[in-house]
């Protein structure tokens, strides 16, 4: 059941027991397979063979780390880790990232040698069952972790998805690597290889940056941000909100904060109730742990209207990307004090000299004396 946007297979419990089941899955089968291609390999002669089972053992480690990953990822908070260890998940997902780059080396180094002293393949049709067997095998299991990785937004799964992928890529390449050499004698083994070892380095290069994406703290989801912005526009007394920031600690550990605007003359403790709603509200149906910071704004002063109204044209003069919140107006030892902060792109960063002397300029070209400026500059919201 997915409710706006939060899956219940998101909840960690849940994601646990089904990452568990993938990972004792894989287990299995790449020691079924790795068994039985070290067998045929060494009867047939293939290094690439050979290669493969010894491939599909490093497969059976990548299972492992993705069960110990999902196993860790389960611990509770504690007191050196207060929003829990669910990062584990992402470590998992890179060792089998990085596994991933070691296989495409080694395979790399064992087909340069096969090109340099090429040994005859002995064909079978026991070889041929056992490559076709792996085959259809592997495409199972990648279509398996692809399908519930992306149920459970899982980066480890999706990483072994992908491994799995990539061996049934390599399989397919011995192959027809063992039947062009047996029908047209074609010593393909070895180049083959090569191919086949770069499609896996690009392969891992791919995944490694995917997983340490989330490790250095990117941005949030931006449907995410969409749900979340738009649930707190929906409450009647909420009249802007702004200055969201969303922290992933893991899958399954969303926190968030948030500035929301409402009418300085609503009771403050009519205020409070509202917010602690809209907390609870976002927890249960985005999983996101969201903080609201309470901004009072005035809605009845019409001075401080106007003047809100010339710098918002000033602003849209300059690009009309500027926007503006927060906006105050007070008097203070003889001058009026605007406060406000503005929202700067990304391309107008280091400009905010300019940016504030152009404001002063159209103020006191509009007849606005005494204006003393007190801008809060926000990066941009992705």
């Amino acid at each position: 059941m997915e409710q706006n946007g939060y899956s219940e297979y998101q909840d960690p419990k849940k994601r646990a027991a089904i990452g568990k089941i993938s990972g004792l899955v894989g287990i299995a089968c790449n020691f079924v397979l790795a068994g039985s291609k070290i067998a045929v390999g060494n009867f047939a002669g293939s290094t690439s063979i050979m290669a493969d089972g010894i491939n599909n053992m490093s497969d059976a480690a990548s299972s492992a780390v993705t069960l110990l990953g999902f196993k860790l990822a389960e611990k509770p908070a504690d007191r050196e880790h207060p929003y829990g260890h669910a990062r584990f998940e992402y470590l998992a997902s890179l060792v089998v990232s990085a596994m991933i780059l070691v296989i495409g080396f080694e395979l790399a180094q064992k087909s340069i040698e096969k090109i340099k002293n090429p040994v005859p393949i002995e064909f079978s049709v026991l070889t041929l069952a056992v490559l076709l067997f792996s085959i259809l095998m592997k495409t199972g299991m990648a279509v398996f972790n692809s399908r519930v990785g992306k149920k459970i937004q899982s980066t480890t799964l999706l990483a072994t998805a992908a491994d799995s992928r990539n061996d049934v890529v390599t399989t397919t390449a011995v192959l027809v690597a063992t039947l062009a050499e047996h029908f047209f004698g074609w010593k393909a083994d070895g180049p083959m290889g090569i191919l086949v070892s770069l499609f896996i380095l690009y392969s891992g290069v791919g995944l490694a940056k995917e997983t340490i994406s989330p490790l250095l703290g990117e941005g949030a989801d931006a449907k995410l941000r969409t749900e979340l912005m738009n649930h707190v526009k929906e409450h009647p007394l909420v009249l802007g909100c702004h200055d969201l920031m969303v922290h992933d600690y893991g899958p399954g550990k969303c926190y968030a904060s948030i500035h929301v605007e409402m009418d300085k003359d609503v009771d403050p403790m009519e205020c409070h109730d509202v917010i602690d709603h809209i907390e609870r509200e976002c927890l249960e149906k985005f999983g996101a742990n969201l903080v609201i910071h309470y901004d009072p704004v005035s809605t009845n002063d019409l001075e401080q209207d106007k003047m809100r109204e010339l710098v918002e044209q000033a602003l849209a003069g300059k690009d009309e990307r500027l926007r503006i919140h927060d906006f105050r107006m007070k008097e203070k030892e003889g001058e009026t004090q605007l406060l406000f902060d503005l929202v700067l792109p990304d391309q107008l960063q280091g400009k905010e000299a300019e940016i504030e002397n152009m404001l002063k300029e159209r103020l006191a070209c509009a007849g606005k004396k005494n204006i003393c400026l007190d801008v809060t500059f926000d990066p941009e919201e992705g």
